[in-house]
């Protein structure tokens, strides 16, 4: 009897073999030809899954979100200190190992293939910038940033700064680093956060 195969499974296989492609070759290679070699299925059988090359491609866009949705939602139940809890989630989207590595490198070429293409994709709704939002709002509610801080500011350099460090650590792993990265956002969350010992 023939093995049955779950279908949201293998596509979910089509989409790693996708984020390889991607990695491998960049936007340009991730072709349907491509994609159905890596995953080791025919065209006829990876169109079976998705009709359309946008079609997979927005599936694999949308897994890598939930891939680091499905962490981030882990450490906001954890019992943290609360800028313990917002180190640990930043961490989550800026890249600082392999997996959030290649999912920045997906992202970011994403990104780029899809800017004049809003009705499939808008990296303005991509998440972050709301993530930034609630990140800057749970310090506020937890009264940990300082007195007379312009919020919207604070976020927007809060977010700037995601954005600079993931494209560096992109660019010039070895010189921003997980280290260089964790000290950089402990430097700035302490800049715009009371001192334990002042509450």
């Amino acid at each position: 009897m023939p093995k049955l195969i779950d279908h949201e499974e293998r596509r979910k296989q089509i989409a790693e073999a996708t984020w390889d492609v991607i990695l491998e070759q960049g936007m340009e290679g991730a072709t349907v030809r491509n994609i159905a070699k890596k995953a080791g299925l025919s065209l006829g059988a990876l169109r079976h899954y998705f009709s359309t090359q946008e079609e997979l491609l927005v599936y694999t866009m949308k897994l890598v979100k939930e891939k680091a949705t499905a962490r981030i939602n882990k450490i906001s139940i954890q019992d943290l200190h609360p800028k313990e809890k917002v180190l640990k989630i930043i961490l989550e989207i800026v890249p600082i190992n392999d997996e959030t590595m290649a999912e920045m490198k997906v992202w970011f070429a994403f990104t780029a293939y899809f800017r004049h293409k809003k009705n499939i994709f808008d990296a303005q709704h991509d998440g972050i910038f709301i993530a930034v939002q609630k990140l800057v709002d749970y310090l506020d509610q937890m009264n940990l940033l300082k007195k007379n801080l312009d919020i919207e500011i604070e976020i927007e350099k809060l977010y700037a700064l995601i954005d600079g460090l993931a494209l560096h650590a992109m660019l010039e792993p070895q010189r921003v680093n997980k280290e260089r990265i964790v000290r950089v956002l402990v430097h700035h969350l302490n800049s715009i956060c009371v001192n334990e010992s002042d509450r």
